[in-house]
């Protein structure tokens, strides 16, 4: 596009309004305004000049307020819809098959177009973190598009400007003066006082401060463009990491998203208050809510596979350290941290069972069933034999004749068990749940009787990963820094200029909190004798209600 040339001689870049130089109005409909537009001086942008190419087309896109807006309309409806159901990360259930039963059978048919739609797991979408990458870009090209024009504009600004600049300011006045020169010099020195920057050329005075104020949108925008970008990176394996394992006593387990490492739970321990510590802490609550936990936690070992080895194969095991894993201090590892969050007590391990003759109750040899990985068949005295054909760890009930079973953890286990004997070779079946035992095929002669149980402390373990924490506080620290920076200053300019005439001629402007740059005005005024100024948004409006009678 071709450049703007001023009549003072300036060449313009195309699509400035307010000569960089002089000040002059360069287009028609700002030589028609009465005041002018000052918030970004007049500089021209590339998004109000620029609309041929894709990527002028891309930036004038996202350089608009409307279009940010509407971006953060999109992510604010999508996480309210987040929301309706449970995420996937708090659904009690490890595999697809079993997320997808869990959200129908809970909340039937709307819970599987949820899942379908992928609304389940809607902070992880590509769909979301896309209108996140988006609101980012918004954020960047829209400060670009701002804060280079706005930089350039004040850097180059001249102390001498042209009287259309001048009497285009908000506050301006113009009238004769005792003495010209001695109102300057004086109001020179008052600006100084009043920690004004002030510049002078000759017979024209330019006093400023507070300009850093002007860039605090912009921080504000780079501190909201690193939180963004911090979000973002928790998408990216490796960033950030937030995982659930239960651990039982005496297992070992790998360590969910680590690079080989492995926990082994040595020993869980649980305390509550005695009775007189609860009565000298809680009172009378004590006798509502029962015991209260002092203290839970889970003694652990750690080990390290090696390098070279398959992720979650536990051969070749490094012995790493041995702590203590409490309420709010974890166990902490490559960037990790294991935080204790649950515990279940006495959860079944093992159940013995004894193969009896029904009638006479002779006993044909024990075994025991580990809950956590049953054996097919346990082989007893004299050709007898136990096999079991099915295992359900948490037994629900039956669904059309067939046994189900609510969660694979050993709450309420049930087996579907083959007995054969040498009087009965083919074998009879029998159909074990806790306190109760049914026949499906008819009655039997021999039973499975229940003899003991062994139970074991469950820890629940959360473990976290967050390399984003940095970015995240650094983006917030930076947000912070910009509210501030433009909340509780304001850039103040103030021009004093001795015209060709022998007037002299006082404007000025701020980004807000008119009120103190008048009280600035009036306290140069009381010492230098400026001419009596107006504030001419207060004339338009009286104007415009006049002109509207």
């Amino acid at each position: 596009m071709d450049k703007i040339v001023c009549t003072c001689g300036n060449v313009n870049p195309a699509g400035t309004e307010l000569c960089e130089s002089c000040g002059r109005p360069l287009d028609q409909k700002t030589k028609e305004k009465t005041l002018v537009d000052m918030r970004y001086e007049g500089a021209a942008r590339r998004s109000q000049t620029y609309n041929k190419t894709l990527v002028d087309k891309v930036w004038n896109f996202f350089s608009s307020v409307k279009v940010g807006m509407w971006i953060i309309v999109a992510i604010l409806v999508a996480a309210a819809i987040g929301t309706i159901l449970p995420q996937v990360f708090y659904v009690p259930a490890t595999t697809e098959a079993g997320i997808a039963d869990y959200y129908e059978r809970i909340y039937g048919t709307f819970g599987v177009l949820y899942y379908k739609l992928g609304l389940s797991d809607l902070y992880s979408s590509w769909w979301f973190q896309g209108l996140v990458g988006m609101l980012g870009i918004s954020l960047i090209i829209a400060s670009l598009d701002r804060v280079i024009p706005l930089y350039k504009s004040l850097k180059k600004q001249k102390t001498q400007r042209h009287i259309s600049f001048l009497k285009r300011q908000r506050m301006y006045g113009i009238g004769k003066v005792e003495s010209p020169d001695d109102t300057l010099n004086k109001a020179e020195e008052k600006l100084k006082t009043m920690r004004y920057n002030v510049k002078r050329e000759g017979n024209a005075i330019l006093a400023e401060k507070g300009r850093f104020s002007r860039w605090g949108p912009y921080v504000n925008h780079l501190g909201l463009i690193l939180f963004l970008f911090g979000v973002m990176l928790r998408a990216i394996p490796g960033f950030y990491v937030d995982e659930t394992m239960w651990l039982r006593e005496g297992e070992t387990l790998y360590v969910p998203k680590t690079e080989g490492y492995f926990l082994e739970s040595k020993e869980f321990i649980y305390e509550t208050y005695t009775k007189e510590e609860s009565e000298e802490v809680f009172g009378n609550a004590i006798d509502r809510v029962g015991s209260i936990a002092k203290n839970y936690q889970t003694d652990v070992a750690l080990y390290k596979g090696a390098d070279d080895a398959v992720a979650g194969n536990a051969n070749d095991l490094s012995f790493v350290k041995e702590e203590s894993i409490q309420v709010n201090e974890p166990l902490k590892f490559a960037n990790f941290s294991v935080f204790q969050m649950d515990f279940k007590l006495d959860e079944l391990k093992t159940m013995t069972f004894q193969l009896q003759d029904k009638e006479t109750k002779t006993s044909f040899g024990d075994f025991t069933i580990d809950l956590a990985d049953p054996q097919p068949i346990y082989e007893l005295q004299d050709g007898y034999k136990v096999e079991v054909l099915d295992y359900y760890a948490d037994f629900s009930g039956f669904e059309d004749g067939v046994p189900q079973s609510k969660t694979p953890l050993p709450n309420n286990p049930a087996f579907l068990i083959k007995m054969t004997t040498p009087d009965f070779p083919k074998g009879e079946t029998s159909f074990v749940m806790i306190q109760e035992t049914m026949e499906p095929f008819g009655e039997n002669k021999h039973k499975i009787a229940f003899q003991s149980v062994e139970t074991r402390d469950v820890s629940g373990l959360t473990i976290r990963k967050d390399l984003t924490l940095p970015i995240l506080g650094l983006g917030g620290l930076i947000f912070m820094i910009g509210v501030a920076q433009g909340s509780y200053w304001n850039h103040r300019r103030i021009w004093i200029q001795l015209l060709n005439d022998g007037q002299v001629v006082v404007a000025a402007h701020t980004n807000k909190n008119w009120l103190s740059i008048r009280k600035d005005i009036d306290a140069v005024s009381e010492v230098a004798t400026l001419p009596v100024y107006e504030d001419q948004q207060d004339l338009d409006s009286k104007v415009e209600k006049e002109e509207g009678v």
